[in-house]
């Protein structure tokens, strides 16, 4: 691992526990055992830092789910709903770090005020809708999912899971007791009992 996957791995971790206006570059120095000049010689300032853990996070999602998807074979679209909602869960438990610094509430106020932050952010969530609504579009496409606007209902069950996920990473749930209960509430909204199921 390169001394800047480091600390970016390190921040990644800080920022996820502390948030980011309460997390300091002199806290991140110790953690990783370098100078602070080393970590500003590889990241300009606090925000950029920030910046570069979100757009780390959105290609590790990407990657995993990728790799997920080319792995694994879905007769339906609704069979690549049910992964993909598995995966997710499984995801958020996998890199629960990551899930922990998205799901603070200071990431969305520094995003308030800066539209690249902003972008970022809107990035990460519209790549996994995107997933959400293709498995959509491709069960309406083999009669597997009913007719519903499909990024309507994708951003809804995202909601679904990313709520149960939210339980998880606060520590408040065991959102392992509710899969059942979420893959049939999943289940329900989607499956088109008039065609095939």
């Amino acid at each position: 691992m390169t001394r800047k996957d480091a600390i970016l791995q390190a921040a990644t971790r800080l920022f996820s526990m502390k948030g980011f206006k309460e997390a300091s570059m002199s806290e991140l120095a110790e953690m990783t055992g370098v100078a602070q000049g080393t970590i500003f010689y590889h990241f300009k300032n606090k925000e950029t830092l920030f910046l570069s853990i979100l757009e780390r996070i959105r290609q590790d999602i990407v990657e995993r789910f990728d790799q997920y998807i080319k792995e694994n074979s879905f007769e339906t679209g609704l069979e690549m709903m049910e992964g993909a909602v598995s995966f997710f869960l499984h995801l958020a438990g996998t890199i629960g770090d990551e899930f922990l610094l998205l799901h603070r509430y200071d990431a969305y106020e520094f995003a308030e005020i800066n539209t690249t932050c902003r972008a970022h952010l809107e990035a990460i969530y519209n790549c996994l809708l995107d997933i959400f609504e293709g498995a959509v579009l491709l069960g309406q496409g083999d009669g597997s999912i009913r007719d519903l606007p499909a990024r309507k209902t994708a951003l809804i069950i995202f909601s679904m899971v990313d709520g149960l996920i939210r339980f998880k990473t606060y520590n408040l749930y065991d959102a392992g007791a509710l899969y059942g209960d979420l893959m049939a509430s999943c289940r329900r909204i989607l499956q088109n009992n008039d065609g095939k199921s």
